[in-house]
């Protein structure tokens, strides 16, 4: 079976977004900024790496992995020449590096196309040194206006990727952010991507979808090569009751300490 496009639904430089897709970008590179001070890090599906070099700013070293050929030889361009930051091709089920490799693994808005995420789980454990960290980020499926993207397995609540994350990791915290807004007009927003799900109106590809979000939301802005620092505004995530589904919040994130 041939491996799907990945680059398709990939956020790569020049791509038009909204607004809030800049600032959960943004989001999720500031929030583990803290945590790369001095460390060794690992990105597993980087992408293109828009987040790479915002995160070497104090961190020793960071690497990139993808699976795309095409994502990963963007990424190799635009960081060519920058000392700490290597790029590889990998599987997230089998990561090629020794044991205890690693301060910091991050994995954002990817668990959900993995076939097998206990798997990664375990391989993540694995390359972590002793009080190493995991940060996944994820949209909440339990969001009202959520729905899949193409290549998808398997998306996690709040519960469930406290289990996943739990299985290995000593300590597990959840958090939430991109509170969902309330009245009137985002009413009739969901209702309307509610109806164009229903009839398969949203394309898989996320080229299609930023000239749909162009037309119905207004203005967007292309994707930079790299996040950078105060790009958009930066509001903290809350923590949330790791047992609980949560209709409330957008955007998941589940820290998991060795």
């Amino acid at each position: 079976m041939p491996q799907p496009d990945y680059f398709q639904i990939t956020e790569a430089p020049g791509l038009l977004a909204t607004h809030e897709q800049l600032e959960r970008i943004y989001h999720r590179y500031h929030f583990a900024k803290p945590f790369t001070i001095g460390k060794k890090i690992l990105e597993i599906a980087c992408g293109t790496g828009i987040g790479l070099r915002y995160l070497t700013q104090h961190a020793q070293s960071i690497t990139g992995g993808d699976i795309d050929d095409y994502n990963l030889a963007i990424a190799k361009k635009n960081h060519a020449g920058i000392s700490n930051i290597y790029i590889e091709k990998m599987d997230a089920h089998q990561l090629p590096f020794p044991d205890e490799s690693f301060d910091l693994v991050l994995l954002y808005e990817a668990i959900y196309y993995l076939k097998d995420p206990e798997k990664f789980i375990k391989e993540s454990y694995r390359v972590l040194r002793k009080n190493g960290m995991i940060i996944i980020c994820t949209v909440n499926c339990s969001w009202r206006d959520f729905h899949p993207s193409p290549f998808t397995h398997n998306y996690f609540s709040i519960p469930d990727l406290q289990v996943l994350l739990s299985s290995q990791f000593n300590s597990v915290k959840m958090y939430g952010a991109f509170k969902i807004k309330q009245g009137i007009s985002a009413t009739l927003f969901s209702l309307l991507k509610h109806l164009a799900v229903t009839m398969g109106l949203i394309p898989g590809s996320l080229r299609l979808r930023a000239y749909l979000k162009r037309i119905f939301i207004g203005k967007t802005f292309p994707l930079p090569v790299s996040v950078s620092e105060n790009m958009t505004d930066y509001l903290p995530p809350v923590e949330l009751d790791g047992m609980k589904k949560d209709d409330t919040v957008k955007i998941v994130y589940g820290v998991g300490r060795k």
